[in-house]
């Protein structure tokens, strides 16, 4: 495809894989909710039809400037192959996981043991609570009630503790004794297995394994011992996507600044290394074959030493494609390398179909290939220096691509992204050089490997800096609309205003103003009018997903904490925005991760007075790891009874519940939430944690006083409820802190109904944010600050959740102030809502099939497109090859091949090309920078000295077509 520039200049663009590519990923999409019987059907269909658009094709050849008439079927018959083939694939795929073995054992439950091998390494998961991990398996053999099964390989889904697992490398054989559950959603895996305790080693991964462990595990080492906190757990993600030391509250600036791609190893990386192993053999004029064959061999081990991610796969593969090109000497052409790529994945690989790093992946590199080039010569013609108008183009082009992706997945948007990824992109080259230099090295000699993570720590530090920097920007995040619907609306957006800036140009110098305008105005005003925290707040409950996080403000920058919720960035980014930089107390109503797992970025950076919890079980295991947080934080851990008060500011706190005769070793955790009323200006707030209707109906039968105007609903909503339990608190307000779209059913349609009937308006923070109830006894309302980006999935779902950014500070909160609602009997209830072708008179290049009179003269070829990417009547090769060599680049000047220029000018009267078809047109060695300066063409570094300074004779034979 023949694409033209404002110019005029224009260049090639080979598409012809893209809707083949797009159809794959498509269907791959639909398959795993599609009868495999129907997807045989639809393979045949499109197969047939395949076939005989191919046979009704009559090819002719094309007149001059036309494409062949075959062209137009042949595209229609590629993206019906890859419908049938892809279709066939996804029927048989899904015709041998409904007759694995699995099916009815996982449909059943209940505990098996198992043998399987693993997939990928225990990752930690912080959102699933201390002490758990997930990682990918193949069940080779299950046992159950005596009945052993052997099974080829089916993949599974492993829910593990971290201790004992978190170590294992990938290939090595294990039994474990698991409970077996079907998967949540169709997908690759055929069950979810949950272990509780560490596995019987069968057998060890191999050699190679090994080794990358090895590897990964020395630089772990040496970053630990050299280099601070947060820079320590960032070199091994930015060089392996090791981030299993990383800071979870660096992760979440990272996330807020638009730089988490960096711990996502992808492309970069795998360029860096082919450039690392490659540059050397090009410098020495090594064939080409021996380079690719170099460089498959670094891109094998790299994604053996970085683990087969997505992105990692996806790059790996497209470096295939390209090297294989090189092998070939056939063209090197981004677009079919990528749109290859996605096929073979894809078809091998459908779980990476619904990948969110695979789609990042795929269309940051759609975005740089076609868009960066365009855009930079844009900015280089304005005068913007060339590599500012590179990097420019790139970090702008990869951030509008993906965009709406991220839009999509996190429910934000960030405005510092460009800013951030600018000020980052020099110091990730060096950072990731030395970290890869020190890793390979650190297993041999410690203290090279040593001296060179120190060396890479430099750059990681600043890496840190502009990630602290710019998350700390004040609505430097804005939210958006999660899913599907958020993406598309984005999508359109961006598409909108691109175009119309490029359809009406006098909108740019408008459009620039009113930015300007904006934040030089508008910025400002904000800061001084954004409405959160509300004045007078007695207690917020934040959006955290599916957990619990309320703050009681006690006094400036001082608050309480009740319970730290399932995500550390969420908690943090809630105490950040209320300004809480103390606090004298924090109170866990139990150890469930939902309530704890924020507790150490919580505690992180602010001052604490005391931690504090119920009665809690002696066989509870998760105690020593909540004291080792504590003593990472320097706080001690104290234990309320009922009866104990607390004074913190202006808040009174009253601990009614759990009674410590009830705490012991078989006692339900949430039987032993802990439950307090808290007091402030008069407002009274009752905090339940997970109490269920048992136990609810025992702390009403202690005679606990439990009347209150603010009711925390327990266990987010839950259905297993007292009704008398919440009539006696008496309340006008339930707040519910419930994740979207969780998978419990929270709120039950049972508790929203007891609650309508008790007079209470149901706040929920999947609906309205976070929430806050400000103002004092007699005088008090509810203010909503909009909804946030918590995560939507809930723990112990079959896939987990990712952890979501933190909350947008732009938001203005929306305040309803009101006083107490009457409860007289009967009263109603007020729940919430919710291709251009060639102008005439220029020729199209002939190519293969076309009149060679056709084909454009080198003035206007010349400089317009990348070498790589020129069609091959029009490719010059470099310096590399032996000829050519001789010509521009040996020791002796090359003979001129027609009258010099006048002096005025340095384009030649006449150039000699090749003959069409020769070898050296079709088989260079390699592609360089052109050699010529008499031709307007830079000098390579591979030329021994400058070239000729008017012509070169090219090649060096008499074999060739003059062109004039």
């Amino acid at each position: 495809m023949r694409r033209a520039a404002p110019d005029g200049r224009w260049s090639w663009l080979d598409a012809r894989l893209v809707p083949a590519a797009a159809t794959v990923w498509a269907v791959t999409l639909a398959a795993a909710r599609v009868s495999p019987v129907v997807l045989a059907g639809v393979a045949l269909g499109a197969g047939a039809a395949a076939a005989r658009v191919l046979g009704s094709a009559r090819p002719r050849w094309p007149r001059a400037g036309r494409h062949p008439e075959w062209r137009r079927p042949a595209a229609v018959a590629l993206v019906l192959t890859a419908l049938a083939v892809t279709c066939a694939l996804g029927a048989v795929r899904g015709q041998l996981q409904r007759e694995s073995a699995v099916h009815p054992v996982a449909a059943a439950g209940g505990t098996v043991v198992a043998e399987l091998v693993l997939r990928s390494d225990p990752r930690p998961l912080p959102t699933a609570g201390p002490g758990r991990a997930i990682a990918d398996a193949d069940l080779t053999r299950l046992d159950q009630g005596g009945r052993s099964t052997g099974l080829g390989g089916d993949p599974v889904l492993l829910f593990v503790p971290a201790d004992g697992w978190v170590g294992l490398l990938p290939g090595q054989q294990l039994r474990v004794r698991a409970e077996v559950a079907a998967p949540r959603e169709p997908g690759d895996v055929v069950a979810v297995l949950t272990v509780q305790g560490p596995p019987e080693l069968l057998g060890d991964a191999g050699s190679v394994q090994e080794l990358a462990g090895a590897v990964r595990s020395a630089l772990a080492d040496s970053a630990q011992r050299v280099l601070p906190a947060p820079a320590a757990g960032l070199l091994p993600g930015l060089v392996v996507g090791d981030t299993s030391e990383m800071d979870p509250g660096l992760e979440d600036e990272f996330r807020a600044a638009g730089l988490s791609h960096l711990t996502a190893v992808s492309g970069a990386n795998v360029a860096i290394v082919l450039t690392l192993l490659l540059w050397p053999l090009r410098r020495r004029l090594v064939d080409r074959r021996w380079q690719a064959v170099a460089g498959a061999l670094g891109v094998l081990g790299f994604v053996v030493l970085a683990r087969p991610s997505a992105s990692v796969v996806r790059a790996a593969a497209m470096a295939g494609v390209t090297l294989l090109a090189l092998a070939s000497g056939r063209p090197r052409a981004a677009v079919p390398a990528l749109c290859a790529a996605v096929v073979v994945l894809l078809l091998g690989r459908p779980g990476f179909a619904t990948d969110p790093g695979f789609a990042l992946s795929v269309a940051a590199t759609a975005a740089i290939v076609l868009l960066s080039p365009g855009w930079a010569r844009g900015l280089r013609r304005r005068g913007v220096p060339a590599l500012l108008a590179d990097a420019l183009a790139v970090s702008a082009a990869a951030g509008a691509a993906t965009a709406p992706l991220v839009a999509g997945l996190s429910g934000q948007v960030s405005l510092v992204s460009l800013p951030a990824n600018l000020l980052a992109a020099p110091a990730v080259a060096p950072a990731t050089v030395l970290g890869l230099l020190a890793a390979l090295l650190a297993p041999l000699v410690p203290g090279v490997g040593d001296l060179l993570t120190w060396c890479a720590g430099w750059p990681v530090r600043w890496l840190v800096l502009v990630a602290e920097r710019a998350a700390a920007v004040p609505d430097g995040t804005a939210r958006w609309p999660a899913g599907t619907l958020g993406a598309a609306t984005l999508t359109v957006v961006l598409v909108a205003v691109v175009w119309a800036l490029v359809r009406w140009p006098r909108l740019r110098p408008l459009s620039l103003a009113a930015l300007v305008g904006v934040l030089a105005l508008g910025w400002p005003v904000r800061q001084v009018t954004r409405g959160w925290p509300v004045p007078d707040t007695v207690v917020v409950a934040c959006d955290v997903g599916q957990g619990d996080a309320l703050v009681l403000p006690t006094g400036p920058g001082s608050g309480v904490l009740v319970d730290a919720g399932p995500d550390p960035g969420l908690v943090d980014a809630c105490l950040t925005r209320l300004g809480i930089d103390a606090l004298p107390l924090v109170l866990l109503s139990h150890l469930d991760a939902d309530h704890v797992t924020g507790l150490a970025a919580a505690l992180d950076g602010r001052t604490v007075g005391e931690v504090a919890t119920g009665a809690l079980s002696p066989s509870d295991e998760r105690v020593p790891a909540l004291d080792e947080v504590l003593r990472d934080a320097g706080v001690e851990r104290v234990t309320l009874l009922p009866g104990d008060h607390r004074q913190v500011g202006t808040a009174t706190f009253e601990v009614l519940a759990p009674d410590p005769g009830r705490a012991t070793a078989a006692a339900d955790p949430n039987d032993l939430s802990m439950v307090v009323r808290a007091t402030q200006r008069g407002v009274r707030v009752l905090l339940t944690g997970d109490l269920g209707a048992d136990s609810e109906r025992r702390v009403l039968a202690s005679g606990a006083d439990l009347r209150a105007d603010v009711l925390k609903v327990p266990h987010h909503g839950s259905g297993d409820v007292d009704p008398d339990f919440l009539a006696a608190t008496g309340a006008a307000v339930a707040l519910i802190s419930v994740a979207a779209d969780n998978t419990y059913g929270h709120p039950a349609p049972t508790l929203l109904a007891e609650l309508a009937r008790d007079g209470m308006r149901v706040l929920r923070t999947d609906q309205g944010g976070d929430l806050a109830v400000a103002g004092s006894a007699g005088d008090w309302g509810v203010a909503e600050r909009g909804r946030g980006t918590a995560p939507r999935a809930a723990p112990g779902a079959a896939t987990p959740p990712a952890p979501g950014p933190p909350a947008s500070p732009t938001a203005t909160a929306r305040s309803t102030p009101q006083a107490p609602w009457p409860r007289a009997p009967g009263s109603p209830t007020r729940s919430p809502d919710r291709r251009p072708w060639p102008a005439r008179g220029r020729a199209w290049p002939a190519g293969r099939w076309g009149s060679r009179r056709s084909r454009p003269g080198p003035s206007e070829v010349r400089g317009t497109m990348p070498g790589w990417l020129r069609p091959r009547w029009n490719r010059r090769p470099g310096c590399g090859s032996c000829w050519v060599r001789r010509s521009c680049c040996g020791p002796a000047r090359s003979p001129p091949s027609g009258q010099p220029p006048e002096p005025a000018t340095r384009t030649p009267r006449s150039t000699r090309w090749p003959r069409s078809g020769s070898r050296w047109a079709r088989w260079p060695t390699r592609w360089r920078p052109r050699c010529s300066v008499g031709t307007g063409w830079s000098w390579s570094p591979g030329c021994t000295r400058p070239p000729a300074p008017w012509s070169t004779r090219w090649p060096p034979t008499r074999r060739t077509r003059t062109r004039r």
